[in-house]
């Protein structure tokens, strides 16, 4: 790997990491999870510098983001010699594996049924309302109303539920699961993901590290959008709504960035 990155390379990670605030950690979990997420792989502390450092990161950020992720139970480290390897824990690969569809799928799929679950004015039915919406299945309709694909849990206990295979979605509803400041990220996501296209090099990024590095922020950049919300097929969203382009956008691009294997970017800080 050159010590150099060429003007391309810097100005596409510019356009991949200026949209939103970077956290470190995030950036981590994305690594691990595109680059590591076989129970075998692991990534010396060597090659995560390299990597953070090529996409505009300070060494000392990437040690204290390990640190949060060692404690969180996200991955585990052992030493080898000087240095360090650091894999997912059972719990950070079961998080990225679970999280992969969403991210990885090249289609959004309209489901079959969906459901629709109301709450009381009681504390126990709006707590149970509450836990649900943390899975990040569901979307708020209102304070005590909550709605998601596929059938209705099988273990409601104060919860009224009915699911429907025909739904009809007004212009209020598009306007509530697409709310301005997320259709705005995609609306930047989707510019910023166009310049990459147009300076990536016919060839592809040129060696396995940059490789990584763009390939890593697309996944990055995407699945800290794609994950504020959950899957909702085009009827659900406004019509100048970018998921569907900005989806296959994200296919082509990692079409033309292949994940490297980890033994060619580890052989890229001995040459």
């Amino acid at each position: 790997m050159k010590d150099t990155a060429p003007d391309w390379f810097e100005t596409c990670v510019s356009q991949l990491t200026t949209t939103s605030t970077q956290r470190v950690w995030s950036v981590l979990v994305t690594i691990f999870g595109d680059l590591a997420q076989d129970g075998s792989d692991q990534i010396s502390g060597s090659l995560i510098t390299a990597l953070t450092r090529l996409a505009g990161i300070r060494a000392e950020a990437t040690r204290v983001a390990l640190h949060r992720l060692r404690k969180e139970g996200w991955i585990e480290s052992t030493r080898v010699g000087r240095n360090s390897v650091h894999r997912l824990t059972s719990f950070g690969r079961s998080q990225s594996v679970a999280a992969a569809p969403r991210i990885y799928s090249r289609d959004s799929n309209m489901p079959d049924i969906w459901h629709v679950l109301i709450a009381s004015n009681s504390e126990s039915s709006r707590k149970e309302l509450s836990d649900l919406m943390l899975t990040g299945d569901y979307f708020s309709l209102n304070a005590s109303t909550a709605m998601a694909p596929g059938p209705m849990p099988d273990d409601l206990e104060e919860l009224l539920g009915f699911e429907s295979d025909t739904i009809s979605v007004p212009n209020w509803l598009r306007d509530l699961c697409g709310p301005e400041p997320l259709k705005t990220a995609y609306d930047q996501f989707w510019d910023a993901i166009q310049i990459v296209e147009r300076l990536l090099p016919a060839e592809g990024a040129g060696d396995p590290m940059r490789s990584a590095v763009l390939r890593v922020l697309v996944v990055h950049a995407w699945r800290r959008i794609v994950l504020r919300h959950p899957s909702l097929p085009p009827v659900f969203l406004p019509d100048d709504w970018k998921g569907a382009a900005c989806r296959e956008a994200v296919s082509h691009l990692l079409d033309r960035l292949p994940r490297p294997s980890l033994s060619s970017l580890e052989a890229e800080l001995i040459d």
